[in-house]
């Protein structure tokens, strides 16, 4: 069976440490182990990782006495990282039953692909997770690199839906360091690192329970304008480096850029018709990133929406 190596980032979230740290042992994989990288929590978190550590040779703790940032621990956890396989999970996650035996089973069926990701199943703070449950795979589907990284750019959105994503530990060193530069798209401008390298899996299955509180990094981020952002800089990153001797990098971006218009112009357009402030803004957005859109609609947005119809009809009942 094929050895995997993950990495636990925690900053104060002591009370879910051990939660998360049972459900990867769970997995049922003899060749694991765990890396939690504290990055100076002010709980209970150093000394709930030390008494995890000292129970299970698995296990092996790097605890910092100043605050380096999140990238810092991701990319010591890829530094350090030695086995087959390698993720990082955040501390206050849990994998579902057999996560990790679908996704390196997965990838030892295609060499061909670096990376897998499947659903995510998202619970509120203070909800239980479903007792029992399990998830196995339906099917999955192989995505060449550059049709994933396509993607990306024609929605402006990241195809994988939750923080978790399975590498080849090689490739993924190959790939190199989280950008600090990106707070909070670092991963999507991964994900197309990595498809520069090869393909991709999406598993029909739920891999991972990701946490909703007020503390997630996906809850800072809370509007189209601020997430439009966050994911222009991602495509630029990418586009500036790797993707930048791609045959139609160009076009790719270009393609970005206008989804992201698009987006921007009808919800600029949602706003106005429901009284909400913002619109001025994200129409500045939209004409900064496309600006023929100043003087053509952008319908084709709606016509790839098969909601779109639903949505227009929605906001105008809300007048």
């Amino acid at each position: 069976m094929s050895s995997i190596d993950i990495v636990i980032p925690n900053y104060n979230y002591g009370r879910f440490l051990e939660g998360c740290v049972e459900s990867v042992l769970g997995q049922n994989i003899p060749d694991i182990r765990i890396l939690i990288i504290d990055n100076a929590s002010t709980d209970d978190s150093v000394a709930i990782a030390r008494s995890l550590a000292a129970a299970n040779p698995r296990i092996e703790t790097s605890l910092r006495a100043r605050n380096l940032g999140g990238h810092a621990s991701f990319n010591e956890g890829i530094d350090w990282a030695r086995a087959d396989y390698f993720a990082i999970i955040c501390a206050d996650d849990v994998l579902s039953p057999g996560a990790l035996a679908r996704a390196t089973e997965s990838l030892d069926n295609h060499p061909g692909a670096n990376m897998v990701f499947g659903r995510t199943a998202f619970f509120r703070d203070d909800a239980d997770i479903p007792s029992g449950f399990r998830s196995d795979a339906d099917g999955m589907h192989l995505h060449r690199g550059m049709d994933f990284i396509a993607r990306i750019c024609a929605t402006g959105r990241s195809p994988v839906p939750g923080p978790l994503a399975v590498t080849r530990t090689h490739i993924q060193q190959h790939a190199g360091h989280y950008r600090p530069a990106l707070r909070h798209t670092d991963d999507v401008e991964m994900w197309m690192r990595l498809a520069v390298l090869g393909d991709i899996v999406e598993l029909d299955a739920v891999q991972n329970f990701t946490r909703i509180h007020g503390a997630n990094q996906s809850a800072i981020l809370y509007n189209v304008l601020a997430w439009n952002t966050e994911i222009e800089a991602a495509l630029e990153s990418f586009f500036d480096n790797e993707g930048a001797l791609l045959a139609d990098a160009q076009t790719l971006l270009r393609r970005g850029r206008a989804s992201l218009s698009d987006r921007a112009y009808w919800c600029a357009l949602s706003n106005l018709v429901r009284r909400r402030p913002g619109a001025g803004a994200l129409l500045a957005q939209a004409f900064r990133l496309r600006p023929a859109s100043a003087f053509l609609p952008p319908v084709s947005y709606l016509v790839r929406r098969p909601d779109a119809l639903h949505r227009i009809r929605a906001a105008i009942a809300r007048r």
